[in-house]
């Protein structure tokens, strides 16, 4: 378990295609960041030689189903490992994290409690249009109508409910991610600039 006062763990959460991946790379060389991609984490491992979890993790993704969280945040927290004792930088990003409920009450049981939640909010209409334009080029198998629907469908049913949760304890930061990129990461920007400067205070 990570200390709260040390380590600074921001969610960031949105639909499919709402321009998290985005924003963190910008929070990420303005800030120093270290960006930790649920997703991302999941392919990788998936990819990797001798992976237990290898198929588990691809009939999921395919089916458009949530990876058990305990693979999840068991990746979540090795990664975060890393960057402590390799570089020394204590301050994360975990984007597309937590999904569910229980997930959100696990990771800060087990790993650390979160700062706020960063929530890209946007249209399901703008959501599969870039969705769709977005699968034209990056290969992704998910990037079709049928996966779009699936995880949109899945995004509202279950990370709903732990933004909810987190507006109730005003952890929740809202930004309208409908503007185009640069309007989103002035709104980023403030909210962060306010944050960094409390918890350096």
């Amino acid at each position: 378990m990570f200390d709260h006062n040390d380590v600074f763990v921001i969610f960031v959460l949105g639909g499919p295609g709402s321009g998290k991946g985005t924003q963190c790379a910008n929070i990420k060389n303005d800030y120093g960041f270290v960006h930790l991609s649920a997703g991302d984490l999941l392919r990788e491992e998936q990819q990797r030689e001798g992976s237990e979890f290898k198929e588990l993790i691809q009939t999921c993704i395919r089916e458009g189903k949530i990876v058990p969280m305990e693979v999840t945040i068991a990746l979540l927290e090795k990664s975060m490992q890393e960057a402590i004792d390799t570089d020394g930088k204590k301050r994360f990003l975990v984007d597309g994290f937590p999904r569910k409920m229980d997930q959100a009450i696990k990771f800060e049981k087990m790993v650390v409690e979160s700062q706020f939640t960063l929530y890209f909010e946007c249209s399901e209409e703008t959501l599969v249009t870039r969705l769709l334009k977005r699968g034209e080029s990056s290969g992704r198998i998910d990037d079709n109508i049928e996966s779009i629907k699936k995880r949109f469908q899945t995004f509202k049913d279950t990370s709903f409910p732990v933004i909810e949760y987190y507006e109730e304890k005003s952890k929740v930061r809202k930004i309208n991610a409908e503007q185009d990129r640069e309007s989103v990461y002035i709104d980023v920007q403030k909210i962060l600039d306010i944050s960094l400067q409390r918890s350096d205070a």
